[in-house]
């Protein structure tokens, strides 16, 4: 080590203040004596501590202030040579520790982005299969919806628009022999809010109509095809409009369509 990098090292200092080992001192002593420069480096800080000593006790006795000197004056030991720490495990230590944080940091991120796509993936099947179940209920309900019209045991009632709804329209599906009935009511538009249509069965002797159904859900149902009672011995059809639950009797008033058998 350079004189200088020695000097500027802090380990004079060390060796006045008395912090350093025997072995320590005694290289320090070694250097002194082969260095003028450092010999006065030492000179030099003991007189500052005496004089540091000095100002901030300047009452003391010459007695107590020779004794201070006495124990700042060299008993110049040997110092070991001071170098900066070069200790290689250390720093392999941290550049490990940095790594494993940086692969961790890496692997933390990799798993978010997959617990990402797997969520993703999971709102999509979702997605998917709720998609699906709709197609499925709609093929149902067109297949229903076929195989109604294409049954030929069926009886078809064609319901004919009257005075409250002239443009109104709707079918009767009536199968005698497994007595369902269907309504085709593609012809009649929305009921307005609080309303429902009703479907009656009625006989030309004066008998009172029967309630056979209610075209519920009315705006729901896309086929507007509607499963209702069994109609029993009905000469006719008839569909009015009444309050939202139905109605014991008919509003004839409010008679959409009617048609006979």
């Amino acid at each position: 080590m350079e004189t200088k990098e020695y000097i500027e090292s802090g380990i004079l200092e060390l060796y006045v203040y008395g912090l350093l080992n025997e072995t320590e001192n005694e290289e320090v002593n070694t250097m002194a004596k082969n260095s003028p420069e450092i010999h006065a480096e030492i000179i030099a800080i003991e007189k500052a501590i005496i004089a540091l000593s000095s100002s901030f006790s300047p009452f003391h006795s010459v007695a107590n202030y020779e004794k201070i000197k006495a124990k700042l004056e060299l008993k110049h030991a040997e110092v070991i040579q001071f170098e900066p720490n070069k200790n290689r495990s250390q720093y392999i230590g941290w550049a490990a520790a940095v790594l494993l944080l940086v692969g961790i940091g890496y692997q933390f991120n990799q798993l978010n982005q997959t617990a990402t796509q797997v969520a993703n993936t999971e709102i999509e099947k979702a997605k998917l299969e709720k998609e699906f179940n709709v197609l499925k209920l709609k093929n149902t309900a067109n297949e229903t919806s076929l195989a109604v019209v294409r049954d030929t045991k069926n009886t078809v009632v064609a319901l004919g628009g009257q005075a409250v709804a002239p443009e109104s329209s709707a079918k009767v599906y009536w199968n005698q022999d497994t007595k369902v009935v269907y309504i085709d009511a593609a012809g009649l538009p929305e009921p307005p809010e609080g309303m429902v249509y009703q479907v009656w069965a009625l006989k030309l002797s004066p008998l009172p109509p029967t309630s056979i159904g209610l075209l519920e859900d009315f705006d729901a149902n896309e086929q507007k095809l509607f499963a209702v009672n069994n109609a029993n011995e009905a000469e006719a059809f008839g569909i009015t409009l009444e309050p939202k639950g139905g109605s014991l009797t008919p509003t004839m008033e409010q008679l959409c369509t009617l048609g006979k058998v």
